[in-house]
């Protein structure tokens, strides 16, 4: 059976911050895909798989690459005056970041809430991690509004992308109170929100 995944096509001048299982880091990337896989995930090579959907989609130079067992087809989607965040919202396994328990050697389940955010502006490397930490927080406030007690799920991931800075390193912020990190957390937690909202 055929699943659905979401592609973005940047193109060139683009960099993306990014804790995807492949092209994750900070670097120039020319895409993001958010692939939808089975509940009960059996592959032990995700990054391979995803590069396999890449080039079946015909998606070419360095990218990003995301999985989630949520329907992509269900994103939520918001913008505010130039930021754009679109989430897929699979909130099945959930808690809290911190627990007293350990962790485990293997990859959780996939369930995982997905965040991917375009820019209109470029960010220097410090406001791109910012962005990174900023997405983080307002996911957790938009999962608290909705009533959910947890900060997300144990395969959570986010992508920012941005044009890559010219002469300039870029606008030097991106947290909650600065001008573009602001607008990507009223964006991202309108996204979450409305995903969320449906599965509580």
């Amino acid at each position: 059976m055929g699943l659905h995944h979401l592609v973005w096509r940047l193109g060139p001048g683009w960099r993306v911050c990014s804790s995807a299982v492949l092209g994750g880091g900070i670097g120039p990337r020319a895409w993001i895909l958010n692939a939808q896989v089975p509940g009960g995930y059996p592959r032990l090579d995700p990054d391979r798989h995803l590069a396999e959907i890449a080039a079946a989609e015909h998606l070419t130079g360095p990218g990003a690459g995301l999985m989630t067992a949520a329907d992509v087809t269900a994103y939520t989607a918001a913008a505010d005056e130039g930021v754009t965040a679109t989430a897929t919202c699979g909130l099945g396994v959930r808690g809290w970041a911190a627990t007293p328990a350990e962790g485990t050697e293997r990859p959780p389940r996939p369930g995982t809430v997905n965040i991917v955010v375009t820019l209109p502006v470029a960010l220097s490397d410090a406001a791109l991690v910012n962005a990174v930490s900023t997405a983080t927080e307002a996911k957790v406030q938009a999962l608290l509004d909705a009533g959910l007690d947890c900060s997300g799920t144990p395969t959570d991931a986010v992508c920012i992308a941005a044009p890559s800075p010219g002469p300039t390193p870029g606008e030097p912020f991106a947290g909650p109170r600065s001008r573009w990190g602001a607008r990507l957390a009223r964006a991202v937690h309108a996204a979450v929100l409305e995903g969320a909202l449906r599965q509580s």
